[in-house]
This record gives structure tokens, C-alpha cells and sequence, in this order.
């Protein structure tokens, strides 16, 4: 009953592909200074914790080394899950200066709008940062008398590009080396559905009926203060919504609560059922229209449309008193969230906010 909810809270965290990069080039400039074979590394991660990657190989003269480390996406294995990416670091006479490039298999920008200059390497800006800051951490004294040149290169990059966006957004000849925390947390995967699926099965199984879908560990949390349901009824669908109430009419659920804050409730009632941070921003004019209906005036709903995140559209909403605003989102979500399960599953939406105090419910028109 309750493995599978352990299954899902324990899926395996891998690293991205910018934490490859990192720990090659940190290895490959410790492998120089102590002149011996580095097995293993730890990197600094963006906030500040640090993590421990194995060093596949390793080759190093007085002035250069060769270090590789294989991807490792854990339980969200994407195109690049098992690809070695190697690094070359060479010293160079600009004392003090360390440059980054992408060699083979490593895309090359081709068109604006990525925050990349055209031509450069697809080394985004977070993994160059971890490695600037990973080669300063262990070779400070070697940057006083050197500079480092560091190439990274993906030898099956190329081939695996083309099973990437990359080459629709203008990224030709390889893949990209991303990562904005280094770990690769798996929440968009196909594990992650199969453990939603999973639970769902094993509520309908213990012949149980009602379900409380929420979009993360604090939603569920204040949920669980305000519907007394099972422990195995709690589902943190993620942003998976439209594929966790599709599954809800299949195994012909007769009641799903919908929990969350005005976020991914606001992408959800927008229409989006994959309401991941890369499936797009929060759509401010779909907000700024919803505060029309409410009356809103033109002033509110220029600071709506001008907001940058729907947690600062909320903290508009109150600052201005717009009555009825947060009642839309839950309605609209509500008529998405019926869409998506083909009108066969009875469905409550529950706003909160980030205190856990319940903005909006809305069940049936």
C-alpha cells in the first residue's frame, strides 16, 4: 500500500550535464597540480552543497589532462543519461584567466535569443559559472603562474543533438551542457508517471474512491489538514496534472481534490496539463483577463500584465481588493482539469496560499 508512495519520494536523483563538465575540469586541473590519477571529485553546486561524482578516466602530463565523467540522470534519464563528457585542460600563458569552449559534440549557436552569443559553444551560463568556480576552489596557486583552457567534448554529442530541441532553437552540431542547480531532480519523467500511476492503481485498488492531487510536498501538507482522507489517497502529481486526472478516469475515481498555489494553478487553468518551469512562464494576460471579469481596474491590470512571477499577481490582487479573482482561477482550473478527464471524474479545486490559509474552493458550477 504504502511502497509505492516510498517508491515515488525515493526516486534516484542524477546530475546534469554542466556537473559532468565541472567535475572533468576540476580533475583534470587537480590531476595536474598533484601529478596523479583522480578517481573521484566533489564540485560545489550552485547553493553552496556539494556532491561527489566518479571520474571515469583520467590522463594528465605536466601541462594538460584529459578527464571524463558518464552522465547520470537518475530516475529522469533524458537523451544525454550515459553519455561520457569529456574535458581537456591545458595551462596556457595568460596568467590568472581561465577560458571555457565546447569541442566535438558540443552544439555550436546559430541563432539569437538563447542568452548565448552566435558561435559560441551551447554552454549555458550556470555550468560555466561551476566550473570557473570549481577550477578557482582547488588551483588558485596554479592561476597565479598560468592560465587553464578548458575544452569539453561529448564524442557521441553530435548524434545525440539531433534527438534534442537543439537543432529547432538553432543549436547545430551536438548537445548542450545545462543545469542550473547541477542535480537533476525527477520530477518530469517517466518514472514519475508511472509512480503517479501506480498509486492511483493502489487507491482504486483498496477500493477506495477520493484522491488529493497536489503539486508538491507543502500543497499536500496544508491538504492534509483540511480533508481527512487515507494517507495512501495523497498523490503529489507534480506537474503532471492533465495525465494524473486522465488516470483518475480510468480507474474510475468518483472524487479528485486538486491542491495547490496560484503558480501552477494558474498554468492549469490556463489549459497547460504539463505545467513544468520550462513549459512556459505564467501567462499574465490570461491573468489580467480573469481580473477584467472581476472589475478590476485599468491600473490593476497594468500592474498584473507587468508582474513577474503569478506570486507577485497574487499579492497585486490583495494589495487592490479585487473580489472574486481568486474564485476564477479554481473555477477555471476546475473546467480544465473535467476536460482532461473527459467530464468523468468530480473534481474540487483548493487555492492556497503560501501560509496554507485556502484563497478560493471551487467544486461544481
Amino acid at each position: 500500500m504504502d511502497t509505492n508512495i516510498e517508491n515515488k519520494k525515493k526516486l534516484r536523483t542524477g546530475f546534469t550535464t554542466g556537473s559532468c563538465a565541472t567535475a572533468s575540469s576540476k580533475a583534470g586541473v587537480l590531476s595536474i597540480i598533484n601529478q596523479k590519477k583522480i578517481e573521484k571529485i566533489d564540485i560545489i553546486l550552485p547553493k553552496r552543497t556539494r556532491l561527489d561524482i566518479q571520474i571515469n578516466s583520467c590522463e594528465f602530463t605536466e601541462k594538460s589532462a584529459k578527464c571524463s565523467v558518464i552522465k547520470d540522470g537518475g530516475d529522469d534519464p533524458d537523451v544525454t543519461h550515459g553519455a561520457e563528457i569529456f574535458v581537456d585542460v591545458v595551462l596556457t600563458d595568460k596568467i590568472g584567466e581561465i577560458e571555457i569552449d565546447g569541442g566535438e559534440g558540443v552544439g555550436r549557436v546559430t541563432k539569437p535569443g538563447l542568452g548565448l552569443e552566435i558561435g559560441s559553444a551551447a554552454i549555458n551560463p550556470t555550468p560555466k559559472k561551476m566550473i570557473l568556480e570549481n577550477i578557482k576552489d582547488v588551483g588558485s596557486e596554479l592561476l597565479e603562474k598560468n592560465g587553464v583552457k578548458v575544452t569539453v567534448s561529448v564524442p557521441k554529442g553530435k548524434e545525440l543533438g539531433t534527438k534534442t530541441d537543439n537543432p529547432r532553437i538553432g543549436i547545430m552540431g551536438g548537445i548542450s551542457i545545462l543545469g542550473t542547480s547541477g542535480i537533476v531532480i525527477p520530477y518530469s519523467t517517466a518514472s514519475f508517471a508511472a509512480a503517479i500511476r501506480q498509486q492511483i492503481a493502489v487507491v482504486s485498488s483498496m477500493n477506495d474512491d477520493s484522491v488529493v492531487l497536489t503539486t508538491g510536498g507543502r500543497s499536500e501538507d496544508f491538504a492534509r489538514e483540511i480533508i481527512e482522507l487515507p494517507d495512501h489517497s495523497f498523490i503529489q502529481m507534480g506537474d503532471f496534472s492533465g495525465y494524473t486526472i486522465k488516470q483518475c478516469a480510468r480507474q474510475g475515481l468518483k472524487k479528485a481534490y486538486v491542491a495547490g498555489f496560484i503558480g501552477k494553478l494558474a498554468k492549469m487553468a490556463a489549459g497547460i496539463k504539463q505545467t513544468h518551469v520550462k513549459g512556459g512562464k505564467v501567462d499574465m494576460k490570461f491573468l489580467s483577463e480573469l481580473a477584467k471579469r472581476c472589475n478590476a481596474n485599468s491600473e490593476t491590470i497594468g500592474r498584473i500584465l507587468r508582474a513577474n512571477t503569478a506570486r507577485n499577481v497574487q499579492e497585486i490582487i490583495m494589495e487592490d481588493n479585487i473580489e472574486g479573482f481568486f474564485d476564477e482561477i479554481t473555477k477555471e482550473t476546475y473546467k480544465q482539469m473535467r476536460q482532461h478527464s473527459d467530464e468523468k471524474v468530480p473534481v474540487e479545486v483548493i487555492l492556497f496560499d503560501f501560509d496554507g490559509k485556502v484563497l478560493s474552493k471551487y467544486e461544481k458550477e
